[in-house]
C-alpha cells in the first residue's frame, strides 16, 4: 500500500498550488507530492514549502517514496537518529539507571564539546548514548567479563542498534571506529573521537572528585594530561567543582 499522504487518491483540491520563488520572486508550481521544482525564473532547486518531511525523517524507503531528498532532509534524519539511539539506549538498559544516566551524561558533555569544536553531530552522540551499551554484559555474567568482552558486546550491540534504525552505512562506520577503542586513545584520533573520548573523561573525574575530592593541582594535573580537546578541558574546569 502507498502512503496515503502521497497516494493522488486521498488529494484534495489544493494538491496542486503556486508558490513564490524565495530567491526571484517567480511563481513555482508544486504538485503535493513534490520534494522540490526547478524555479524557471532563476534556475534554483526549491524545497517544496508545504510537504510534511515527519515521517521521512526515518523512514528507510523515503527516497524511493519521495524521490531525491533535499539536502535540509538529509540533515534532519542523522540529528533525528541520535533521539532514537538515545531511546533504543534506555529500552536496552530498562531499569539500569546508573547506566542510563551516565550514557545521558556522557551525551549531554558531548553535545556541549562538538558546538565549539565543529565536530560531527550525529556521529559523537550516537557514540557518546552507546559507549557503554555493553555494560549489561557485567550483570548477567557469573564471571566478571573482561575490557575486550565488554568492548566487543559494545561493537556488536551498537552495530545491531545503528542497522535496526537504517542508519546510513557511512555513519555507522565511523561511529563503531570510534567505539572501537574508545577507552585506548592513539596519538592521531580525528575529532569526532577526541570529543567522545572528553566527555566520557569528564564523567569519569567527577565521580572520581566525589569519591575523594581533588585539590587544585590534583585537577589541574587531569586537566593537563587527560583531554584531547581544549573545549573538553574547559568544560571539565567548569563542571568539576572542588570542596
Amino acid at each position: 500500500m502507498r502512503c496515503p499522504g502521497q497516494d493522488s487518491r486521498y488529494w484534495k483540491h489544493d494538491a496542486i498550488f503556486d508558490s513564490k520563488c524565495p530567491a526571484c520572486g517567480a511563481d513555482i508550481e508544486f504538485f503535493k507530492d513534490q520534494t522540490t521544482c526547478k524555479c524557471k525564473g532563476c534556475g534554483k532547486q526549491i524545497v517544496n514549502p508545504r510537504m510534511d518531511f515527519g515521517c521521512a525523517s526515518y523512514c528507510q524507503y523515503a527516497e524511493q517514496c519521495m524521490g531525491e531528498l533535499p539536502p535540509e532532509l538529509l540533515a534532519s534524519r542523522d540529528d533525528l537518529l541520535k533521539d532514537r539511539v538515545a531511546l533504543k539506549m534506555k529500552m536496552h538498559f530498562r531499569k539500569d539507571f546508573k547506566n542510563v544516566g551516565q550514557a545521558t551524561k556522557v551525551a549531554r558533555f558531548a553535545a556541549e564539546i562538538v558546538r565549539t569544536e565543529g565536530a560531527n553531530p550525529a556521529v559523537v552522540l550516537c557514540a557518546s548514548y552507546l559507549h557503554n551499551i555493553g555494560a549489561k554484559l557485567a550483570n548477567e555474567s557469573s564471571v566478571k567479563p573482561s575490557s575486550d568482552d565488554l568492548e566487543k558486546e559494545t561493537l556488536r550491540l551498537s552495530r545491531e542498534i545503528l542497522t535496526g534504525l537504517s542508519a546510513k552505512e557511512e555513519l555507522t562506520d565511523q561511529v563503531l571506529a570510534i567505539l572501537d577503542h574508545i577507552f585506548r586513545p592513539g596519538d592521531n584520533e580525528n575529532l569526532d573521537f577526541r570529543c567522545v573520548h572528553d566527555a566520557i573523561q569528564i564523567y569519569r573525574l567527577q565521580n572520581l572528585n566525589k569519591e575523594k575530592p581533588f585539590s587544585e593541582l590534583d585537577l589541574a594535573s587531569h586537566l593537563k594530561e587527560d583531554f584531547l580537546t581544549d573545549s573538553g578541558r574547559e568544560l571539565a574546569r567548569k563542571t568539576i567543582i572542588l570542596n
